[in-house]
């Protein structure tokens, strides 16, 4: 892309348009009472701006849909399979590969294989659905995030190596189950991890004879950070950074419906035949046979091809400048951005936008609804609702952060798009003193944010709150 002008185009032409329901915001809060304030029961049809995830949500490029015309759906030994099997060898050189529907599916697999009670899994900062998968089996889920590093740091989703060795040493090796390092760090602000970082890790690890799991969903931007900010590595590919860091690894795990650029899939890639054994025994039972995972011929073709386009210069650049184009904008209106912004999306810290609402009455679920009412955009709390717990005594044990996220869905939406937010935050920033937080009516005993119902605490309600309805 030319370098020596300011505005950066999108690099793509739209050939396709899917319309935009623009309603009004007495439509708007109509919708948010009826989904019990929880932006993830709205119907899609009832959100204009969609930053709830980049999950899935891609546009696929022409190539891909041209090479779903070739998907080969026979049950066993499909074509498409060897095609994704080869694409995926390429980027992790692991040659173990098993296919699954999604992300989660194959860290069910191999977390559940690994997992069990008195056992840990340390990572940098496990995300929701990985962490949900890990305790479901019993075990521990440690986050090791670098701290006291600058505002300036573009490393900042690192994991503490002092603080992974003393873990280590206090529960010893043998009840480590596994290091998970995740690229982009998503709990912790879409932050990037390091090449040196990954490779400290690695050596830890192998050191102690503990595996080392790449959760790599997001593997592509982490490798633009790295060449643009990491030292050494400025003449590499994209490409090439990310084989480098995958080399680290034991396992590889991959929620392909992000760096992927698909609408559905993900893997599981191993170096070890005996783990690999073991977890196509489970793959086979709950996921389907080993040439295709629960994924379509069709699905398999799509993903062979994003993960090459994915790397493209043209593509990350975009990408980046989008997201720091959005974030860059709101920090400079106030907006407490956490800062640099991240490869995937904006994050905002809730708390410090709202500092008159308790941690306990959940800033960021105020601030998401606040962002639907007001523009009809769609977000996610990434704070106390998604990773708080409670004590014995029922009381809330807050999130570390009060973040909420605006992903950014690749290739789907324009800078008058994000102009359109910028303006709305602006509105937001008006009204602040007036929003109060919420409180949870209904929940379940894990993953509960994408099933809880809220409602709303008037400056009037400041009562005790009544004990949330059990779902189990």
């Amino acid at each position: 892309m030319d370098m020596k002008f300011k505005t950066i185009i999108e690099p793509f032409r739209i050939k396709m348009v899917e319309p935009i329901f623009i309603s009004s915001e007495e439509q708007r809060l109509n919708f948010l009472s009826k989904a019990h304030y929880n932006p993830f029961l709205l119907s899609s049809e009832e959100v204009m701006i969609d930053f709830l995830t980049d999950s899935g949500t891609s546009a696929m490029s022409k190539e891909q849909w041209a090479a779903m015309m070739l998907g080969d759906e026979s049950y066993a030994g499909a074509s498409s399979w060897f095609k994704l099997e080869k694409s995926i060898y390429h980027l992790t050189g692991m040659p173990y590969i098993l296919p699954t529907h999604q992300g989660r599916a194959a860290e069910r697999i191999l977390y559940g294989y690994l997992g069990k009670k008195g056992t840990t899994f340390i990572s940098n900062t496990h995300f929701d659905t990985t962490r949900a998968n890990i305790e479901f089996t019993g075990a521990e889920a440690i986050d090791l995030p670098v701290s006291s590093i600058s505002q300036e740091d573009h490393f900042k989703g690192n994991l503490d190596i002092t603080k992974l060795k003393e873990e280590i040493s206090r529960r010893g090796a043998e009840n480590i189950a596994a290091v998970i390092l995740t690229v982009t760090n998503n709990s912790g602000g879409g932050q990037p991890v390091s090449m040196k970082n990954a490779k400290d890790v690695s050596a830890v690890c192998h050191e102690h004879g503990i595996l080392m799991v790449l959760d790599a969903c997001r593997i592509a931007e982490n490798a633009y950070f790295i060449k643009h900010y990491e030292a050494g590595y400025s003449d590499n590919s994209y490409e090439d950074i990310a084989r480098e860091m995958s080399a680290l690894a034991d396992a590889f795990v991959m929620s392909a419906k992000k760096d992927g650029m698909v609408n559905m899939g993900g893997f599981l890639a191993l170096r070890d035949v005996e783990l690999s054994d073991a977890c196509k025994n489970l793959l086979i039972i709950t996921e389907g046979f080993t040439t295709y995972g629960g994924l379509s011929g069709r699905d398999m073709e799509a993903l062979a091809v994003g993960l090459k386009e994915v790397f493209s210069p043209d593509y990350l650049h975009y990408r980046i400048v989008s997201t720091t184009y959005l974030g860059s904008h709101l920090n400079d209106m106030g907006v407490p951005v956490v800062m640099p912004v991240g490869g995937h999306a904006v994050y905002i810290d809730a708390a410090a936008f709202y500092p008159h609402i308790p941690v306990d009455e959940y800033p960021g679920q105020a601030l998401v609804c606040e962002l639907y009412k007001a523009g009809g955009i769609r977000s996610v709390e990434v704070g106390s609702v998604m990773f708080g717990k409670y004590d014995a005594s029922g009381k809330l044990i807050p999130a570390p952060k009060e973040l909420v996220r605006l992903a950014f869905p690749p290739r789907v939406y324009t800078q008058s798009h994000l102009d359109y937010v910028i303006e709305v935050f602006g509105f937001l920033i008006a009204d602040k003193k007036n929003v109060s937080g919420y409180r949870i009516t209904k929940e379940t005993e894990f993953l509960r944010h994408f099933t809880a119902h809220f409602e709303p605490i008037s400056n009037k309600d400041k009562v005790k709150q009544p004990e949330a309805e059990s779902c189990l």
